[in-house]
């Protein structure tokens, strides 16, 4: 039933929340020797929970990252770009608000129905 109410939305909330997790991650970890930066392709993602692939929406995401190229090597290792990582961190919070707002629209449009106005 849910899927069917909210669509792909619900996945794609649970999938963008695990990538801001693990874009902080990398934020946090912009000073630690051989960090690796890693990222969740979101459209993969996406693509394998809801598709006919059988996968959770956290297999999916699990099953979608990647570890980020830098464009500039670092004498330590570590692969984080603070400024690749911050854009990419606001970018998605954008995102995942857009899609908290459509899920809170439609619950709203399910409760007026519920108490019949």
């Amino acid at each position: 039933m849910a899927d069917t109410l909210f669509g792909v939305h619900g996945a794609a909330l649970a999938i963008r929340s695990q990538r801001l997790a693990m874009l902080a991650s990398n934020i946090a970890n912009a000073a630690t020797p051989n960090y690796k930066a890693r990222d969740i392709d979101f459209s993969k993602a996406l693509a394998d929970a809801t598709g006919n692939s059988g996968k959770s929406v956290d297999q999916a995401a699990q099953d979608a990252v990647g570890y980020r190229v830098p464009l500039e090597t670092s004498m330590d290792g570590n692969t984080v770009e603070l400024s690749t990582e911050q854009n990419q961190f606001a970018e998605n919070a954008i995102k995942y608000r857009t899609t908290l707002s459509f899920l809170e629209g439609r619950v709203g449009t399910v409760m007026q129905a519920l108490k019949g106005e």
